[in-house]
């Protein structure tokens, strides 16, 4: 058996050149770098905050990594913006901004059309907007009721387009609410009764500004429609008889 392993390293003679190699750069990138740790290679430096490694000792800052958290995006304009933008959405803007103010039924049920995108979706919404509204104005003398059944669209945009919530922007603008922010159960909670208090204390507006977003996001369903086809079959070949 010794002697077939000599005969095949015999007949393999690149085998003891590659391993004279590997040998030669390790001793030369252990003469530069000096003692290492065993548990990191000798040419990787030490992982610092907020950073990591790829296989190739590449630094990677954090949230680049697939599976990491990524940055929340802001809002395409204010919840005050009521006129919108000076952009080619501008008509658009003042269109949301009127329907906010005289019909918030259409506009809710044109948000959820645009965010749901399934038929019936638009009348199944402003009609049960409507009930609401009019029996929270008989009710309780104001809109009421409707906004218990709204904020979940807000909810829906935030997540859909990972937008920055109420609290994370309380707690980048002046520091506070940064204790609902570590774990991210407590943060979704802690946003949704945040969406809920949007759409009660400033329910046009709220309206209004989802509105904004969607348009500029989201294209019309109606608009991804394609035109009927009309197709023209040709008359079946005709003969002519001859009369007996």
């Amino acid at each position: 058996m010794a002697n077939n392993e000599d005969n095949r390293e015999d007949t393999s003679p690149l085998l003891k050149q590659c391993q004279e190699a590997e040998k030669t750069d390790k001793m030369h990138d252990s003469s530069k770098t000096g003692p290492t740790s065993p548990d990191l290679p000798a040419s990787v430096p030490p992982i610092g905050k907020g950073y990591g490694w790829t296989v190739d000792c590449l630094p990677l800052a954090h949230g680049s990594v697939m599976g990491e958290p990524m940055g929340r995006t802001l809002w395409n304009s204010s919840i005050c913006a009521c006129l919108g933008r000076n952009d080619e959405f501008c008509s658009s803007d003042l269109e949301v901004c009127l329907l906010g103010s005289v019909a918030p039924c259409v506009l809710y049920g044109s948000n959820a059309e645009r965010l749901g995108s399934a038929p019936g979706t638009f009348a199944n919404h402003c009609l049960t907007y409507s009930g609401l509204y009019f029996i929270g104005n008989a009710l309780f003398g104001g809109n009421i009721l409707a906004p218990w059944f709204s904020y979940r669209s807000r909810t829906a945009i935030r997540r859909k387009f990972n937008l920055e919530g109420s609290c994370e922007a309380l707690h980048r603008s002046c520091g506070c609410c940064g204790c609902f922010l570590e774990d991210e159960v407590q943060r979704e909670q802690c946003e949704s009764a945040c969406d809920f208090a949007t759409h009660v204390f400033c329910h046009a507006c709220a309206l209004c500004q989802e509105a904004r977003e969607l348009r500029r996001r989201l294209p019309h369903p109606g608009h991804n429609a394609q035109p009927p086809v009309l197709v023209m079959i040709p008359p079946a070949g005709q003969t002519m008889g001859r009369e007996a």
